[in-house]
């Protein structure tokens, strides 16, 4: 049996491997580049947790290489410190600790001085959420709470404008859950986000293809109006199905303009089932807050016209193999994995229980209503009619 040798990566074959990484490529297919199995790929990428390390450079103030030299030649020439240090155009104190702190005048050595000198500048800088335990703690709590890093950034960035110890970055926290080395976020921590991945990934990584059916007399979404696809103006829907194992399903809606979730139980995915759902589900809300429904082209929306019929609402349907023309709920769809996770029984859980987790969900600050809540934006909207 033949064994290949140990590979000891060169800097640029770890460049090549966060490059590709960073594009979104998988680490089968970046070991595959370096006749390698995607363990020894995982083995680079995971003590940064998937997050690219920042290259190391020299502070601006730190002494160089070729100064350290210049150190070594006038201890040679017996020259004094003072003179070194004019040599230098540096303080006598920095060429009395540089010669001190490395084998003194009989044991300097400027190349093994500049690779202790590198070693010890590894010392990590204490991260925010180390040096701010209060911070620390409502992140915490956030995140048990399954917000997003974004979410806990905006919303802390929102509420404590005044206060520069309560402000982080959406990236200081996936730093914290993603590199363990910090220590200051267990790492269980990483199962309250959607993903749930050991490692981050890249935002290009591939995106799921859905598989679509044929509906008659359907509306494309092209010839929805302006308005609609502006979010200019509140009523307007997108909606879909989330799957789970022995044909259970949860149809799940999500209001374009603020992002405000209804989730309905459904015992099957047959149009008849799920249309009726959706007829049930339409009745509870204003006319004015319900004037449209964007679907995909699963055959559970086969009976559209009936749907329009009883409600009054038209429905749209996306392009072939266009998902994120539905933005809003795939971004959805995928917070809910959160709660109903790929493979389980959705037959279990109750109207009750959907009801809970949708309020939730719209508890939970957004980016893109700069850090208000879909609940804020929505209940706006209906004082708005009243």
């Amino acid at each position: 049996m033949s064994y290949r040798t140990r590979i000891n990566w060169t800097a640029q074959q770890r460049s090549e491997m966060w490059d590709r990484w960073q594009r979104g490529e998988s680490m089968s297919a970046i070991g595959r580049l370096f006749d390698r199995d995607s363990s020894s790929v995982f083995a680079v990428l995971s003590p940064s947790g998937g997050i690219r390390p920042k290259p190391r450079k020299r502070a601006a103030l730190s002494l160089s290489l070729s100064e350290r030299e210049t150190i070594s030649r006038g201890i040679v020439r017996g020259l004094s410190m003072r003179a070194i240090a004019r040599d230098l155009n540096r303080s006598p104190s920095t060429i009395s600790r540089e010669i001190g702190r490395h084998g003194g005048r009989q044991g300097y050595r400027a190349s093994e001085a500049d690779r202790r000198a590198w070693e010890r500048a590894k010392r990590p800088k204490r991260c925010k959420l180390a040096r701010y335990p209060r911070l620390r703690r409502s992140v915490i709590r956030l995140l048990q709470g399954k917000w997003s890093p974004e979410q806990i950034a905006g919303w802390h960035q929102r509420h404590y404008a005044g206060d520069m110890t309560m402000q982080i970055s959406h990236e200081t926290i996936y730093k914290s859950l993603f590199i363990q080395a910090r220590g200051v976020l267990k790492k269980e921590l990483q199962q309250c986000l959607r993903s749930k991945r050991a490692l981050r990934r890249s935002r290009h990584a591939s995106l799921k293809q859905d598989g679509l059916g044929q509906i008659t007399d359907m509306v494309s979404i092209r010839q929805r109006p302006a308005a609609v696809e502006d979010r200019a103006v509140p009523g307007h829907w997108e909606g879909d199905l989330l799957a789970g194992s022995n044909n259970s399903y949860i149809a799940t809606l999500v209001e374009r303009f603020s992002r405000y979730v209804m989730l309905a139980k459904v015992n099957g995915k047959d149009t008849e089932t799920v249309i009726n759902a959706l007829i049930k589900h339409a009745h509870k809300l204003p006319t004015e807050l319900y004037k449209s429904l964007t679907w995909d082209r699963g055959k559970e929306m086969a009976d559209h016209q009936r749907f329009t019929l009883a409600t009054d609402i038209k429905v749209y349907f996306c392009d072939p193999q266009s998902p994120w023309q539905r933005g809003s709920n795939e971004n959805t769809n995928g917070l809910l994995r959160q709660y109903f996770p790929k493979g389980t029984d959705l037959s279990v859980h109750s109207q009750a229980r959907l009801n809970a987790v949708a309020r939730q969900l719209n508890g939970r600050p957004r980016k893109t209503l700069q850090f208000e809540t879909p609940a804020e934006r929505f209940n706006a909207c209906v004082a708005a009619i009243n």
